[in-house]
């Protein structure tokens, strides 16, 4: 039984690139989210910066909304870490940083095209980024969310 050589390449290439694309998102999960926890845990242990400064900005609620972005940044970035429940956590990350650009950069937003150096260079940016591509792309093989995935497929086949 002979193999086609074409096949046999264009298989290990694919899984060459499976294991590139899972490493690259171990890595953007462990540099932009363990930072995103750090800020969010930050936030936690000092919980009236945050609910002063949306004050500040006028959004309604500071008190609870200050408690859920530190959560979602502490909790969520953690998840995402590890990533265990990656694409369910990266939604309110996600969405707390088009938050936070509407909000704390509206002028980056609305002249994205005129001016993109000003809305790459915003704060909320890589983490914007970086919650959109886990959300795409989930977490990788290199995650507890693939781990886990792979012992509940094991236990059914038996």
């Amino acid at each position: 039984m002979s193999t086609d050589p074409r096949t046999a390449k264009s298989s290990s290439l694919a899984a060459f690139g499976s294991f590139c694309q899972s490493a690259l998102l171990l890595l953007i999960r462990i540099y932009f989210f363990w930072q995103l926890f750090k800020i969010g845990l930050a936030k936690l242990e000092n919980i009236a910066t945050p609910i002063g400064f949306f004050t500040k900005l006028g959004i309604p609620f500071p008190e609870i909304n200050a408690w859920v972005v530190a959560c979602t940044e502490c909790f969520g970035g953690i998840l995402i870490v590890v990533g265990l429940a990656s694409r369910l956590a990266a939604v309110p990350v996600t969405i707390s940083m088009a938050v936070a650009y509407w909000l704390g950069d509206r002028n980056a937003v609305l002249n994205i095209w005129g001016h993109p150096d000003k809305f790459i260079s915003a704060a909320p940016f890589p983490f914007f980024l970086a919650g959109l591509i886990i959300l795409c792309f989930g977490p990788g093989r290199f995650s507890l969310d693939a781990i886990l995935g792979r012992l509940f497929r094991r236990k059914s086949e038996d």
